[in-house]
């Protein structure tokens, strides 16, 4: 796995910016799970990376900042028997964690006035509900 990974079209990280580290994982593997290394913690440095834009790298930490340990975003695989599977798996949650933060924000909302019907609609049922409770009121009030 020595290609850089593709995020966005702006955003490719090479090979060298991430951090793999293995260890014993949970879950099913019979005997070998007490033997291999099968679980991947893959990590990218968000502030320091020079893949990163200046202008996305400030949407990235402020998106990500929950899940950043020092500028550093660590992603865990480890729900399949083999490391490669897990390998690419850390990869695509990396990637996929990049790209969601690295998304434009959405446009804001124009405000409308509300249509002529939905007025009359609203003041109908307005009328209604105090016809209701006027009919509940005891003649005494």
């Amino acid at each position: 796995m020595s290609e850089p990974l593709r995020v966005t079209s702006r955003l490719v990280i090479a090979e060298a910016e991430l951090s793999e580290r293995f260890s014993r994982a949970s879950g099913p593997g019979g005997q070998g799970v007490n033997t291999t290394s099968s679980r991947v913690e893959l990590s990218f440095d968000v502030g320091r990376s020079p893949s990163v834009p200046e202008d996305l790298r400030a949407r990235l930490l402020a998106r990500l900042a929950g899940r950043l340990t020092g500028g550093v975003l660590t992603v865990v695989a480890g729900e399949h028997r083999e490391q490669r599977a897990n390998r690419r798996a850390a990869r695509e949650r990396l990637a996929a964690q990049l790209r969601q933060a690295a998304a434009p924000p959405p446009k804001k909302r124009r405000p409308t006035r509300p249509t002529r019907g939905s007025q009359e609609r609203r003041l109908a049922s307005k009328k209604h509900r105090a016809q209701v409770k006027r009919q509940r009121r005891s003649r005494d009030d």
